[in-house]
């Protein structure tokens, strides 16, 4: 996929106006103070349109809830210790989580860190398919070749990938979900490091391994 078709692709959503409400919160923070990420981005790059929404942002959690309300937009804390918090603009659904890297990990839980560094944040992620960026201003960030990955039909981890497997077991179920959505076939390094890594699935709560599972 080059730049000029990421430039076609179909980000029509961004102009949902319970979507730029959440956004709009962010205006005093400057220009960059958010960002689309994940499943909406990919998904919209192939002309498919987006489940969910996902957003990435340097500021702190009690700074995004505090900017929401003041927008008149509903927060709920869903997951602070990994810096998400929910957002609701009469019925659609956004989360929103704080740029981090990972400080611990023992393949299945992590302790993070928050930072604001968007590079810092891009590496912890799982595939570069995951980690592409897209401002609502619609300029896209891809620092991890994530679009020339889904013009090639390739899942890829991102960095040394029995690194990221070690860091959430998890990651090889996705392997394979991933790859059966939207690979043409296996990326030879993922799957030696999760055949290498594959004892580790047992370290997971069976609720994780169910929901994968299903999903798969």
């Amino acid at each position: 996929m080059s730049g000029s078709a990421a430039q076609r692709a179909d980000f029509a959503w961004l102009d949902e106006p319970r979507l730029r409400r959440i956004i709009g919160a962010f205006e005093p923070e400057g220009a960059d103070a958010v960002r689309f990420v994940g499943g909406c981005v990919r998904d919209s790059l192939l002309n498919v349109a987006p489940k969910d929404f996902d957003l990435a942002t340097p500021l702190p959690p009690d700074r995004v809830m505090a900017l929401l309300k003041a927008k008149g937009v509903g927060v709920a804390p869903t997951g602070l210790a990994h810096g998400t918090v929910t957002a609701v603009a009469d019925g659609l659904v956004a989360e929103i989580t704080t740029l981090r890297a990972d400080v611990t990990t023992d393949g299945r839980h992590a302790t993070v860190a928050f930072t604001t560094d968007w590079a810092v944040d891009a590496a912890r992620r799982d595939f570069t398919i995951n980690a592409i960026y897209l401002t609502p201003a619609r300029e896209i960030h891809d620092p991890a070749g994530g679009i020339d990955d889904l013009a090639a039909r390739r899942v890829r981890f991102i960095g040394a990938p029995g690194e990221r497997i070690a860091e959430d077991y998890l990651r090889i179920l996705r392997f394979f979900r991933f790859s059966a959505r939207f690979a043409s076939s296996f990326d030879a390094a993922g799957l030696a490091a999760c055949a290498a890594a594959r004892g580790g699935i047992a370290r997971l709560s069976a609720e994780r391994v169910g929901a994968e599972m299903s999903a798969l």
